[in-house]
């Protein structure tokens, strides 16, 4: 696979910067995550195994239809769950299970803008000692939101993981390279399957040794075992500039 993002084409609809990212990632038997693809998609695999990851980091500097960057509203962490895809056009992408964020009105904007399954969560994020933190609780609030697809309900999920970056930079790693060079995330949005571009440079990747995961998040997302396992990858990055353009529709949904 290509670790180079194919050019956007089209118009840039919005522009983000993802700094300090977690990558926790399990390996999962293809059967078990294909019921929770949207149609006209199914697991995207290397060496007969998909994935499950677990992906924390702040979004920062969101600029919208070439504005400025939005103060406030713009910035804040995420952490997100997701699953790996792949279409009838052999088009890889991600499929989002949830992802939790701060901001409320980022929260209903995305879930009707685009059908995301985000949820409003209290976070919150730091660096200390060479240590990278993040904490989120999903707010009693939430629950009164519609849920996506194969959402379980978890009162109050949340998270709370520290992990140790280590210097040693990843590269010609094809695992690494399958779980975090992904163009574009599929979902299902009033009845369709949407399939949705982005483009930025190659992660700078570095190994990460994980200290602490106390998680409900995945449960929640249908993976009730991966709390209590050891991820099989542990990655961290400083991050990359990205840019997403329109949604368009999956032929045939």
């Amino acid at each position: 696979m290509s670790v180079t993002a194919p050019p956007l084409g089209g118009r840039i609809v919005i522009a983000q910067r993802w700094s300090d990212a977690t990558f926790l990632h399990w390996r999962v038997d293809p059967a078990r995550v294909a019921p929770l693809l949207p149609e006209g998609t199914r697991p995207d695999e290397i060496d007969g195994s998909t994935w499950v990851g677990l992906i924390a980091f702040r979004l920062s500097h969101s600029a919208f239809l070439g504005g400025p960057a939005v103060p406030y509203f713009g910035t804040f962490p995420e952490v997100n769950v997701r699953l790996y895809s792949v279409d009838e056009r052999g088009r890889r992408g991600v499929v989002f299970a949830s992802l939790d964020a701060s901001r409320l009105v980022s929260v209903l904007t995305a879930r009707a803008a685009f059908g995301l399954p985000y949820h409003w969560a209290r976070m919150s994020m730091g660096r200390r000692g060479g240590l990278v933190a993040y904490r989120s609780r999903r707010h009693d609030l939430d629950a009164r939101l519609v849920p996506k697809r194969n959402e379980r309900a978890v009162p109050n999920a949340g998270t709370h993981l520290v992990a140790r970056p280590l210097s040693a930079p990843v590269e010609g790693d094809p695992i690494a390279d399958f779980l975090t060079a992904r163009w574009a995330f599929h979902e299902t949005h009033l009845g369709v399957t949407n399939y949705a571009r982005n483009e930025h440079e190659r992660w700078p990747l570095r190994k990460a040794e994980l200290i602490r995961m106390d998680d409900q998040l995945l449960a929640a997302a249908g993976f009730p075992d991966l709390g209590a396992a050891t991820p099989d990858s542990v990655l961290f990055s400083p991050g990359v500039r990205t840019v997403f353009g329109l949604p368009r529709q999956l032929p045939g949904s």
